[in-house]
């Protein structure tokens, strides 16, 4: 399974990764790799519980784009 996930740094020197496809999947990480290991670990659970619940997992959605302004 691929989604995709937006990391950077947060104001508080640790990093951020969210999941943009999973609403609240959110985690952090005091280096990149930790930021990444942790959401793909979020992003197990999180699906995890929504299949517990019953619930179905939204579609991967987004896409990544980078404007030069």
């Amino acid at each position: 399974m691929m989604r995709q996930v937006i990391i950077y740094p947060g104001e508080d020197g640790f990093w951020v990764a969210e999941c943009p496809s999973l609403p609240g999947c959110i985690t952090q990480g005091a280096t990149r790799e930790d930021a990444v290991s942790n959401i793909k670990e979020a992003i197990q659970e999180y699906i995890a519980a929504l299949e517990e619940d019953g619930l179905p997992t939204p579609e991967e959605r987004f896409q990544a784009l980078l404007v030069a302004v």
